[in-house]
């Protein structure tokens, strides 16, 4: 049997399922309500799951109407798509895995094929059975659809925290008037550069900095492409107006440095925050004096 003798053989009983989930769509969405991912995502008000379930049911019944039961790009899923991902990702928030999620998808289909039974005088007739085949080929494509937005959300999930951890990973630091400071740690790649960049500009713009520190302390080495991201958020800082100082330069990397040919000669470097601060305060014509030698001069203007 080729596959459009196949497809013409399921619309009258995707057809008979669309007229039957459209007059049913009341009760089912009340029956869903109860199900486990309706219960738990819609935890405030049950109206809401309610409606929710109206939304989905309408959607299938679209999808039966066209005869596509098991394509998930059905037009009638559109309408829905949305709503499904936001009811799989907030069951992936409570540490819920897609084989859980499609779990509680799969056992909508039960309180559905009870009432489609109930709608012939013989529910285990062929007629009847052919409409629950269509069911369950409807269901197990409405699975695929929540699977597919479950991954997508996981995907877009872990794309927004590890852009927050960039951002938590590269604080900037007002240490005095017009001096300000990034700290880096752990590795330089190029999606992290580019944050440091852009914070570091936007504190120079709300500042009003003169002197922007990078202190590389935490970096664990420093190659071409570390130092290449170096040079660029430098010059980027000095197009702003800000002249910047790379510190924590130790001697190992100082070696990696030169064994690599790099030539940071136009860029300003201390061996530590505290040498480079020390640097941009002077700069700025603020003296610094020893704990010591203050104390002493104190000690000596009270006698």
């Amino acid at each position: 049997m080729s596959v459009s003798e196949e497809n013409a053989e399921q619309e009258p009983a995707a057809h008979q399922l669309s007229a039957f989930l459209e007059r049913r769509r009341e009760q089912i969405a009340q029956r869903w309500a109860d199900a486990a991912l309706f219960r738990t995502v819609f935890t405030v008000s049950r109206d809401e799951a309610v409606e929710a379930g109206r939304a989905v049911t309408a959607a299938l019944a679209a999808v039966s109407a066209s005869g596509r039961l098991d394509d998930i790009r059905a037009p009638g899923f559109e309408s829905v798509r949305d709503q499904l991902g936001r009811m799989a990702a907030s069951r992936a928030r409570t540490g819920m895995d897609p084989d859980g999620v499609a779990s509680e998808v799969a056992a909508l289909r039960e309180p559905v094929t009870e009432l489609l039974r109930a709608e012939f005088p013989e529910p285990y007739a062929p007629e009847a059975q052919e409409a629950v085949l269509a069911l369950t080929v409807l269901m197990g494509t409405l699975r695929l659809v929540v699977m597919e937005t479950t991954v997508s959300a996981g995907e877009e999930l872990i794309a927004r925290q590890r852009e927050q951890l960039h951002e938590v990973a590269t604080p900037v630091i007002k240490l005095w008037e017009s001096t300000v400071a990034v700290p880096l740690i752990g590795t330089l790649d190029s999606a992290r550069s580019q944050v440091v960049m852009e914070s570091l500009l936007d504190a120079i713009v709300a500042e009003r900095a003169r002197y922007a520190i990078l202190d590389i302390t935490g970096v664990p080495t420093v190659d071409s492409l570390v130092a290449q991201h170096l040079m660029k958020t430098v010059a980027a800082a000095r197009l702003m107006g800000a002249e910047c100082i790379v510190s924590g330069i130790r001697p190992a990397i100082a070696q990696t440095i030169v064994h690599l040919g790099i030539d940071l000669g136009t860029v300003l470097t201390r061996s530590s925050l505290e040498d480079a601060l020390a640097y941009a305060l002077s700069r700025q014509g603020v003296e610094i004096a020893p704990l010591r030698a203050a104390g002493a001069a104190a000690d000596a203007g009270t006698r």
